[in-house]
């Protein structure tokens, strides 16, 4: 126990010399310092193990003359059961030594975390959850998740689309803690949804459509496959109306009627009315991957259509687990 001891009592705000946890929580790091880190040993009040984020609220003991609660943002419950947490990792009176980012420009405890040591020397964090052993498919039905790989290079072109001017001014008044969709568990829409490394993707093949459930805000996509088209009257949803057919094997995905998201099109960016996505599903080579061409074009927002390409890797070993995300929990994070 000689890292508790040496932290016994310490709150640091040290310069980041090495890369963070792989995988951040769904808020993404927006709202956090990931260049500083607060390091302290405290007391575990509560552990709350619902969704979208795990809670850990700490008492630092090292203050003086008032009681500090530290409020620890962790991933979603799926993320943390993939990480080797579980409802009862901790409970409360445990003392643990903890490694957070803290919050930018607050005057709160709040911090998302890096690393929990226990007193008995276990070590909890975050991770990204990849497969151990690679399987190959042999149709696209099944589980899949992201592939970390190529989810980075895709979503920073994503957040760099050259945009209108109502997009740019968008952009500009997007306000993390107000503004974000997940604070009322509305799930990102595609192709945002489709770009985590986090969560899994079951799909499901059916004669007459093919079904993407993701654990994501449990967001399920029905893709028509019956030869319909997009009906003027469709109503608008958060993953939009698809129908899809296959082109010498590769699954092509056709989606309009998005609703008016508040980061559809990336960081800030909204969706807009015409908002229309192509998706192209096609297995690798060697049929452990799903290789997905992405392109997307949305006029009142992006000045340019988008094209990108991302994969997912065969997952057959992965659970697909409930989301149920709780209002009141989604609305922790932010600044009322």
């Amino acid at each position: 126990m000689g890292y508790l001891n040496n932290w016994q009592g310490a709150v640091v705000a040290v310069p980041m010399f090495f890369s963070a946890s792989p995988t951040l929580a769904h808020h993404s790091e927006a709202g956090f310092d990931t260049d500083r880190v607060v390091a302290f040993v405290g007391t575990v009040v509560e552990y709350s193990w619902r969704n979208p984020h795990v809670y850990i609220d700490v008492e630092d003991p090292s203050s003086l003359n008032r009681q500090i609660i530290w409020e620890i943002e962790t991933g979603a419950t799926p993320i943390m059961r993939r990480s080797g947490w579980g409802p009862n990792s901790l409970m409360a009176g445990d003392v643990v030594s903890i490694r957070a980012h803290p919050e930018r420009n607050t005057d709160r405890n709040y911090a998302l975390l890096i690393s929990l040591e226990k007193e008995n020397g276990d070590i909890l964090s975050q991770s990204s959850g990849d497969p151990k052993v690679i399987a190959a498919a042999t149709t696209l039905e099944g589980t899949w998740k992201g592939f970390g790989p190529s989810l980075e290079p895709f979503r920073r072109a994503f957040n760099q689309i050259p945009l209108t001017e109502m997009g740019l001014e968008a952009k500009e008044a997007y306000n993390f803690y107000e503004d974000a969709p997940a604070a009322m568990c509305i799930a990102p829409s595609s192709p945002h949804i489709i770009s985590t490394g986090l969560y899994v993707t079951e799909i499901e093949l059916m004669e007459d459509r093919v079904v993407f459930h993701n654990e994501f805000f449990d967001a399920m996509r029905i893709v028509y496959m019956d030869g319909r088209g997009h009906s003027a009257e469709q109503e608008r949803s958060t993953q939009g109306h698809s129908i899809g057919w296959w082109e010498d094997g590769v699954l092509v995905v056709d989606t309009t009627h998005f609703s008016d998201h508040r980061i559809g099109n990336g960081t800030g960016v909204p969706s807009g009315s015409q908002k229309h996505l192509i998706e192209r599903y096609q297995l690798s080579e060697d049929k452990t991957r799903l290789m997905i061409r992405v392109t997307l074009t949305d006029p009142e927002y992006l000045s340019e259509p988008f094209t990108g390409t991302l994969e997912w890797r065969y997952t057959p070993e992965f659970e697909l687990f409930r989301y149920d995300c709780d209002f009141e929990v989604s609305r922790r994070f932010r600044l009322d």
